[in-house]
């Protein structure tokens, strides 16, 4: 089969819509049940890219949730502990220990189950009966695996009324080195993105410490092969083979380290005692539960302990888990690994904060000072290096010019001021200088 026809694209109002192979050779996927749409293919595709190389650069099952072309998590098949399984609302899930794939999808699934909700599933395995068993209780838009066992596929076949979308892929499937896409009626082509992401990746540790376990190794791999399949900028948090917090799309890297951060402290907070015996009502569903926690732990909506608003949830009036609580829970926790698609902010703010000359606060001065001279000790340790100074001769290829002055004291394509230095890494650039040139 060459194409495969689309009820509409991104919107409603986007028809025809079609997927295809333009060199004329078969789609490398059957859809066995259901009618997925762009949007579900979409996700479906990075999806499928994000398990199938976490399998290959850690040899374990793995798992992705995703939503909106960005991944709410990812996973590998590591056994969960009670606490955790009690979070994910898996502890009742007969054989899931015995399922390294059910693992992988429960841990993933469980990470952020408010962005979760109508995800698109990736896995890297077949698909067996107890992953199939998970799958069945959440609401979830589709799968894309590269095959099913005879039981999983009768389980999925019931879900949705028997409309949920089942995508079966060839595990061979190489595509085009070219990747093209249209905008605006303009096609854009480009190399596709085939970066290899595996543990040689982490054979030089240029940080003093050396020592890097193999579960951090192993957590980062999860990290950055997540971040391969985000809008940039992105950044992610990893624990314990999963990704426990992915801030995507944001214009500020600050931002995206603010997002993910939240995500995960709510994923260690869901785990806190007093969020895993909330006194739920029987009558409550999943999909409400997971609000009611999130607005417990972060107070997003309502205080859920409230007089007037516990009555709605609980059997009884549970004790708010108070900020002293939560920082003592966190506090606890070590061995978590962060990851971002690109370097982090250099210390910009802090020179600039140096460079106030009325500052008040003298004691906050000097102790910006120590941070900076910190920092600089830092950059000598690593051999990164400084770029940019006013009077060098301009280089294009280390500086980036954004103005121009003339300046008959200056000489001719010389660097006037810098607007924000650059940084070196021996002879490789890690970020040009923003500078002004004269003449």
């Amino acid at each position: 089969m060459n194409e495969l026809e689309l009820k509409y694209g991104c919107n409603p109002n986007q028809k025809p819509a079609r997927i295809f192979m333009r060199d004329g050779g078969d789609l490398p996927i059957q859809v066995l049940n259901g009618k997925p749409g762009y949007i579900n293919f979409l996700d479906a595709f990075n999806a499928w890219q994000l398990v199938k190389e976490l399998k290959e650069a850690l040899g374990l099952p793995a798992a992705a949730s995703f939503k909106h072309v960005s991944p709410t998590s990812a996973a590998v098949g590591l056994p969960l502990g009670d606490s955790l399984k009690r979070a994910c609302f898996v502890d009742d899930v007969e054989g899931l220990d015995d399922s390294p794939l059910a693992c992988a999808y429960a841990r993933a699934r469980g990470t952020d189950r408010l962005c979760s909700f109508g995800d698109w599933a990736a896995l890297s395995d077949v698909c067996d009966e107890t992953t199939a068993r998970l799958l069945q209780r959440e609401v979830s838009d589709g799968v894309i695996a590269p095959g099913y066992t005879d039981q999983a596929l009768a389980i999925l076949k019931t879900k949705r009324k028997g409309g949920y979308n089942i995508v079966q892929i060839d595990p061979s499937y190489v595509p085009a080195q070219q990747e093209t896409k249209d905008v605006f009626g303009v096609t854009f082509q480009q190399g596709r993105n085939d970066a290899r992401i595996d543990m040689s990746l982490l054979d030089n540790v240029v940080t003093c410490n050396k020592n890097l376990p193999d579960s951090a190794r192993r957590d980062l791999i999860v990290a950055l092969i997540t971040l391969k399949y985000t809008q940039s900028n992105s950044v992610c948090y990893a624990f314990d083979g999963q990704a426990i917090g992915v801030g995507a799309g944001q214009q500020s890297r600050i931002h995206c380290t603010r997002l993910a951060g939240t995500k995960a402290d709510t994923w260690f907070l869901r785990q806190h005692p007093k969020a895993l015996n909330l006194p739920f009502l029987p009558s409550l569903g999943r999909p409400e539960r997971d609000n009611v926690i999130d607005s417990y732990i972060n107070g997003n909506e309502e205080d859920v302990c409230a007089e007037g608003f516990w009555e709605k949830y609980f059997i009884w009036r549970p004790d708010p888990l108070n900020e002293r609580e939560k920082r003592a829970w966190l506090d606890q926790t070590n061995d978590v690994s962060l990851a971002s698609d690109a370097f982090f902010p250099f210390p910009d703010n802090i020179e600039r904060a140096l460079g106030q000359e009325n500052a008040s606060a003298e004691d906050m001065k000097k102790g910006v000072e120590m941070i900076e001279h910190q920092i600089q000790a830092c950059f000598e340790k690593l051999g990164l290096t400084e770029m940019g100074k006013v009077g060098e001769a301009f280089d294009p290829n280390l500086h980036n010019a954004v103005a121009h002055i003339e300046d008959e004291s200056l000489g001719e394509n010389v660097i006037a001021a810098v607007y924000q230095k650059g940084y070196k890494l021996g002879d490789r650039v890690v970020r040009h200088a923003m500078v002004q040139v004269a003449n």
